[in-house]
């Protein structure tokens, strides 16, 4: 799960990148790409045999399968175009709820008893996330926008970890990023169009697309088998401070001392978290 988180968290500096893509375009190439991956992983993984491969996951998915991709589509779309409409900044504090509508929807749906310490730990590390980017909220109208934007990760973010949980354990769900991917395509294509994305632009876009979101979002849905749907969203969190550092590196963004602090913060309390639960398994 660090490894993913890691691997999440450079979207928002490869996006700083871009030249000439905006807005849907942004989120057109990026979730093609990550179509294309999962497609081209099914076909090498069961060749002749992928359709019907799929088919069958399908069938056996049921409604959990086509709801899952429908969130994930969600969190593909909404957050890149958030990123085009406010700073990264605004986007990840939006999302640092995630972990709290997870806990409270798993609580209600899935009658799991969320621990104290954990709620000490969504706490704090939503006050270290807060503390680190309290001085970057916007009410400029656009700002705004982007995130309430935003604001659509973490509420399909808590949907698809609980359904993952719910049902992830004993059907394929996998499948459901391509679903998401393709529903992404269909919806930010004619909203895109003109395409104005230079080579350099679409090959960002592709690394975003593969390296981004296939394969650790690939590795989540497994994941989500072995961990507690609070657990898996209170680690995500990881892709902020993981985004600081690439924007540090890549960007030339200098954190300020509070965003060092937070950090700091956010990192103790969910090393002490998880130090707790190891102990308790």
């Amino acid at each position: 799960m660090l490894l993913v988180t890691l691997m999440w968290s450079i979207a928002g500096v490869v996006t700083r990148q871009l030249d000439a893509a905006r807005s849907f375009e942004v989120t057109f190439w990026r979730s093609w790409f990550t179509g294309l991956a999962l497609a081209l992983y099914y076909a090498a993984s069961h060749r002749r045999n992928a359709l019907s491969h799929l088919r069958a996951l399908a069938h056996a998915g049921g409604a959990a399968l086509w709801i899952s991709g429908l969130m994930w589509a969600v969190m593909f779309t909404c957050f890149m175009v958030a990123l085009t409409l406010t700073t990264v900044a605004n986007v990840l504090i939006t999302m640092s709820v995630a972990p709290l509508f997870t806990a409270l929807l798993a609580r209600f749906t899935l009658g799991h008893r969320v621990a104290p310490g954990t709620w000490v730990a969504i706490v704090i590390a939503g006050a270290g996330i807060a503390w680190m980017y309290g001085a970057s909220v916007s009410a400029d109208p656009k700002q705004l926008a982007g995130t309430l934007v935003a604001l659509g990760v973490p509420v399909a973010s808590a949907i698809n970890w609980n359904t993952l949980q719910r049902s992830g354990r004993s059907v394929d769900l996998v499948p459901a990023l391509l679903i998401g991917a393709l529903v992404s395509c269909a919806i930010t294509l004619p909203l895109a169009l003109p395409l104005r994305a230079s080579p350099h632009d679409v090959a960002l876009l592709g690394v975003l697309g593969v390296f981004q979101l296939a394969i650790p979002c690939m590795l989540a849905v497994r994941l989500a088998r072995s961990l507690a749907a609070p657990e898996i969203s209170l680690l995500a969190l990881l892709e902020i401070i993981f985004g600081i550092a690439w924007a540090w590196l890549g960007a030339a963004e200098r954190p300020a001392p509070q965003v060092l602090a937070g950090g700091s913060l956010v990192l103790a309390t969910l090393a002490l978290n998880e130090a707790r639960g190891l102990a308790r398994r």
